[in-house]
């Protein structure tokens, strides 16, 4: 398994153009990457300017191709305009853990 945390920080009032921009591409990320296990975006609490991002892939080929994807490519450019600076990203290895039943809501 390949996964990372990502920590956007976003300029003052961006919040609602990120999550839009956020809810456009999930629905593809969801229907069209099968490597891809868990994606999730939340809020941070106390902090209505940040959102983290936490990704599982199946293996580093899985990031990869979800890299590649067009919706992922677009997301990536249309970021920009909403970003505070660049955004602070942590790769991971997993030592263990535990998933939700039925996967992650």
């Amino acid at each position: 398994m390949f996964g990372l945390v990502v920590r956007f920080d976003l300029r003052p009032g961006a919040a609602g153009g990120f999550d839009r921009l956020v809810a456009e591409t999930l629905p593809l990320i969801v229907s069209s990457e099968p490597g891809t296990l868990v994606y999730t975006t939340q809020a941070v609490e106390g902090a209505s300017d940040s959102r983290i991002f936490y990704e599982l892939y199946r293996d580093r080929a899985a990031f990869d191709e979800h890299e590649c994807q067009e919706h992922v490519r677009r997301f990536l450019a249309a970021r920009e305009e909403f970003l505070a600076g660049p955004p602070r990203v942590e790769f991971l290895t997993g030592v263990g853990g535990k998933a939700l039943p039925g996967g992650v809501r």
